[in-house]
């Protein structure tokens, strides 16, 4: 029977941050993952890194403070994680682009409420758009540009976090292993450890579920119900391009609004294909020289199977802001979970009713830019320390009660039967 400081169940990007920095805190610590480090969501998405995408408060903050970690993680790693930074040597920056001038409107909002936070973030019209990205299409509104924000490997990011925590001997990987339970004391729900499906017993006082789209199935074991559901999204990796966005990190601002608005507040101005299935638009080009293009925001259950319309809707879609794309070839496409929050923001802290248990996880599509100050708070956490910003208790366990989690519940589900019925119907038409 091996004993630990603490257990980290879950080997993506929130399972080897938390093991990153509570190795670095002197914790013998154990990371426990069913299939291979970063073999789930890190494996499935892009590696855009910053703030712009969240929303203001307490998101947007964590992500200005993950993106500082980012820095001093490129500095202090050895492992090489592909920390994007253009021919200056400056962070690659961010684009979101603006179809509509309601789109603009709200990209003018948002970089003042990020510069109100200290944050450098600029609206810029048409023609400087066009200065930044010369082979977009010419009858856009506008731009948000985030010049300091950059993107990553995620895969590398999470081996990088194994790799340096090694170093300490202070972390063992159990990969291929299973969680089938968390042991409590009897009296005081006190976890003490695990059993995996191999049948080992790892002792422990303190357990971080870091499962992602899988948190619920560990919190079930503690007697929690942890509102977090698995949110489908598709991506398509075409043949070599070469650069094509002089910023690696572009997205449309539609992929904003679909992640944080009812889909009948606003008018994207799309086809009736794209909004069937909630496609938004964004691009990455790899160091391979493979270009990168989504994506779609559905509930699929668990399922990753890539869906033949939604590659025609994203194709449409990456068409529609890079003309250029239509004379390239498509050479795969695969789908991924993210792990989506029913209240928009991830959990991330202690959880008072089961002492030694710790939640990090539901940051949806914003796993790779928070991980680093996700880990890191969870470290303060296990170790009485404290936070590393005062905002982030908004994110603790706590917020939640019964009663709200069955209200998000409620209107989530209306909110995925009105998505489906669109589907349904632009099926119907279709045929």
């Amino acid at each position: 029977m091996n004993s630990y400081d603490v257990i980290v169940v879950g080997g993506g990007m929130m399972g080897t941050a938390c093991a990153y920095y509570l190795t670095r805190e002197g914790l013998k610590t154990a990371l426990v993952e069913r299939g291979d480090i970063a073999s789930g969501t890190v494996s499935h998405t892009d590696g855009n890194i910053g703030y712009s995408e969240k929303q203001p408060g307490v998101d947007m903050l964590q992500g200005y403070h993950s993106l500082q970690l980012y820095m001093e993680m490129e500095k202090e790693f050895d492992y090489d994680f592909e920390f994007e930074r253009d021919g200056k040597g400056d962070p690659s920056g961010y684009i979101i682009a603006c179809v509509t001038d309601f789109e603009m409107e709200e990209a003018k909002k948002r970089a003042k409420e990020m510069q109100d936070l200290n944050l450098e973030a600029y609206a810029v019209g048409p023609k400087e758009f066009q200065e930044l990205e010369p082979l977009v299409s010419k009858d856009l509104a506008g731009a948000l540009w985030m010049p300091k924000e950059s993107s990553v490997c995620p895969f590398r990011v999470a081996f990088g976090y194994v790799y340096e925590s090694q170093k300490t001997g202070l972390l063992d990987v159990y990969y291929r292993t299973e969680v089938k339970d968390v042991l409590q004391d009897p009296v005081t729900k006190a976890v003490q450890g695990i059993v995996t499906d191999k049948g080992e017993t790892l002792r422990a006082p303190k357990v971080v579920n870091a499962a992602g789209c899988w948190a619920p199935f560990i919190g079930a074991m503690v007697g929690l119900d942890i509102p977090i559901e698995p949110r489908y999204g598709q991506l398509m990796v075409t043949e070599k391009t070469g650069k094509i966005t002089q910023h690696r990190g572009f997205i449309e601002y539609g992929y904003i609004l679909a992640k944080y608005l009812k889909n009948d507040t606003y008018d994207r101005q799309v086809s009736p294909l794209v909004e069937a299935y909630n496609v938004c638009f964004n691009i990455t080009t790899a160091h391979t020289g493979n270009t990168q293009i989504g994506g779609c925001r559905l509930f699929r259950g668990y399922s990753i199977k890539s869906e033949y319309q939604i590659m025609t809707a994203i194709a449409e879609r990456a068409i529609r802001f890079f003309p250029m794309l239509k004379n390239v070839n498509c050479i795969r496409s695969f789908g991924g979970l993210r792990p989506f929050c029913l209240d928009h923001l991830p959990i991330v802290s202690d959880v008072e009713e089961v002492p030694g248990f710790y939640i990090c996880s539901g940051h949806e599509g914003s796993g790779i830019a928070l991980g680093p100050v996700a880990g890191k708070l969870i470290s303060e956490y296990a170790t009485g320390q404290e936070l590393y910003f005062p905002e982030a208790r908004e994110l603790a366990w706590s917020r939640f009660t019964p009663e709200k989690i069955a209200a998000y519940r409620k209107a989530e589900q209306e909110n995925t039967r009105e998505l489906e019925e669109k589907e349904k119907q632009f099926e119907h038409k279709r045929y």
